[in-house]
């Protein structure tokens, strides 16, 4: 049976149409301005002015079953999944395949999503209601991970995926410590490492498979940063960081990141002493003087899509603008979701304005 994928593959990429509807999608993105607006909105009003944006229709559609943040956070999710439906419908070709590849990134939060939500006991409902339906799992999948009862089960699902049989080993160590930070980082590691699979390391750069091979490595290299950051704060002498490296980036070795993890200012030394340094030198410096997890994480999403946003300008008929379209519209709906659980739990603007990421 033909497949859309087989369909879609088939013919020749085209670049201009889709970034063409690229383009306009992003400028109708929220800006810095929009964020300043909103933060200084109670949940009813934050509502009422998505209901007059791009997300009025998941608004209305979904107005008769939530409301208030509830309302918001699922119409965000609605509509990031019908927006990169919508790039899949547009592309062709091996531009196809390179966002096919790419939203896979939304199965992954399906799988962690599915995960927590058995570890913590939530309703089936609940756990369904935060799904991203953009990713290359059908309703099929989606309803068996939906429909399992423990995390045993949710593996078994997974037979046959890019995920079987990391998520096998990782199972072992889950069962053994009682924590989902085996699964969740073997499930990220999964993702990133077939996005490189069967590519070429050193492409020519102004390809068009140049390109999307050099995007990919840079967010290797910066999910790698997060990861031993994240080490280095957590206090946790068990955590070894090579069981949480990646291959497949430029930045780093396993060796280097086991070194580098105990001292976040030589990883921004690295990270500025490298092919990033001119494209990121005004983010990296936010990520020396961040005095928080947080802080340094966003600084290092907003290091990403700057870099992707480089990309795009020098080289427009490519996959760079439709990966920064991606990264910004991640960024929209991760933002406006913060600005709503922050103003429902009473935090004032300015302590919401910390939580986003904003260039």
């Amino acid at each position: 049976m033909t497949t859309r994928a087989d369909r879609k593959a088939a013919g020749a990429s085209n670049y201009e149409y889709v970034n063409a509807r690229v383009r306009s999608r992003r400028a109708a993105l929220f800006d810095d301005d929009d964020y300043r607006k909103l933060v200084r909105m109670g949940p009813g009003e934050i509502a009422r002015f998505m209901e007059e944006s791009t997300y009025g229709r998941e608004m209305n559609a979904l107005g008769s079953r939530y409301d208030g943040v509830d309302l918001v956070e699922y119409a965000l999710n609605r509509n990031l999944a019908r927006n990169f439906e919508d790039l899949l419908d547009w592309s062709e070709g091996r531009l196809y395949d390179y966002v096919a590849r790419y939203l896979r990134k939304f199965d992954v939060w399906n799988v962690k999503t599915v995960i927590r939500g058995i570890y913590s006991g939530a309703e089936r409902q609940e756990i369904e209601d935060d799904l991203v339906r953009a990713g290359e799992f059908d309703e099929g999948v989606l309803d068996r991970l939906l429909a399992a009862d423990t995390i045993e089960e949710v593996v078994e699902v997974l037979d046959g995926t890019i995920l079987d049989e990391v998520l096998d080993d990782a199972f072992e160590d889950y069962e053994e410590t009682g924590v989902l930070v085996p699964l969740e980082n073997a499930v990220d590691r999964a993702y990133y490492e077939n996005l490189l699979a069967g590519l070429p390391d050193n492409p020519e750069i102004d390809s068009p498979v140049g390109l999307y091979v050099s995007f990919l490595k840079a967010e290797v290299d910066f999910r790698n940063l997060r990861n031993a950051v994240r080490i280095a704060r957590s206090g946790a002498e068990s955590l070894d960081p090579v069981d949480y490296y990646i291959e497949g980036g430029r930045l780093f070795s396993e060796s280097d990141l086991t070194g580098l993890a105990a001292d976040t200012d030589q990883l921004a030394a690295r990270v500025r002493e490298s092919r990033y340094a001119d494209d990121l030198d005004a983010a990296l410096d936010v990520l020396e003087g961040a005095d928080s997890l947080i802080e340094f994480e966003n600084a290092l999403d907003a290091a990403l899509l700057e870099y992707a946003d480089q990309l795009s300008n020098r080289y427009p008929l490519s996959v760079c603008p439709v990966f920064s379209y991606v990264l910004a519209k991640e960024r929209e709906v991760d933002n406006v979701r913060a600005i709503a659980r922050g103003r429902e739990a009473g935090l004032e603007p300015d302590e919401i304005e910390q939580e986003l990421v904003i260039l």
